[in-house]
């Protein structure tokens, strides 16, 4: 036979025995004292205070709390991001935006500086929102794509299992689109010779990446320069748009 509790669940049970706890003790007041006068006026004063305590507790101090759990959240996943583009993300953006024909049309404003304010990061972004990204699939060394993100697939994979991913969904869709190009690559014996056709599909999996990619990195550029301005250094001098770039300080 089911218990109550299995009928209603636990919350249920603990609000009615919570009920019959507090009217058995009002009962007990009125043993003792016999002055339902004051008994109800406090049962009054308690009721009123109810609106003001849902306020208080449910919205302003719940919203605060989930406001800093979230934050929390964003940061670890903001760590996540920045391993992602120390292990394969930077090098890989690198070699994508080398076979884009197109990326002298943007790649001046994609060079970072270190007093770039709020307002530059907005516009490069809508720059970026509205540039027409390319890939010369001709240009592409497939072998040597597939055995840098192969050899971090498990990286990937680890990533992905990641739940805080669930509060990023840009991040998100660029982890599945890296993963999804891997297998691609993966499940070919040979990339010599490939049909045209193959060659476009491809291609558009490679400008899926690039697109995703070239996105999060100037996001994830911005807070490094908010948060974290010795990284942000490093960051600028590793720019994948700067064909002169160098981790040497000059």
């Amino acid at each position: 036979m089911r218990t109550l509790r299995n009928i209603f669940g636990w919350q249920t049970v603990l609000g009615l025995l919570l009920v019959i706890l507090s009217g058995a003790l009002y009962l007990l007041h009125y043993e003792i004292f016999h002055d339902p006068y004051h008994m109800l006026y406090y049962v009054l004063l308690d009721l009123a205070f109810i609106p003001l305590e849902v306020l208080l507790v449910t919205i302003i101090i719940h919203q605060l709390l989930d406001s800093r759990e979230k934050g929390a959240r964003m940061e670890k996943l903001n760590m996540v991001i920045g391993a992602f583009f120390s292990e394969v993300g930077t090098h890989l953006l690198t070699l994508l935006s080398d076979m884009d024909p197109r990326l002298e049309e943007i790649k001046k404003e994609l060079i970072v500086r270190h007093n770039w304010s709020n307002e530059e990061f907005k516009r490069v972004s809508r720059r970026l929102r509205q540039y027409e990204y390319s890939v010369n699939i001709g240009e592409v060394d497939l072998n040597e794509l597939k055995n840098i993100l192969v050899g971090k697939r498990n990286f990937m994979l680890r990533l992905l299992e990641n739940p805080n991913l669930l509060e990023h969904e840009t991040f998100t869709d660029l982890l599945w689109a890296a993963f999804h190009f891997t297998e691609e690559l993966a499940s070919r014996k040979t990339l010599t010779d490939l049909p045209q056709t193959d060659l476009t599909h491809l291609e558009n999996d490679i400008k899926r990446v690039y697109v995703l990619l070239a996105g999060q990195w100037l996001d994830y550029m911005k807070h490094l320069k908010e948060n974290y301005p010795h990284l942000f250094s490093l960051a600028i001098r590793m720019n994948p748009f700067d064909e002169t770039a160098s981790p040497i300080v000059k």
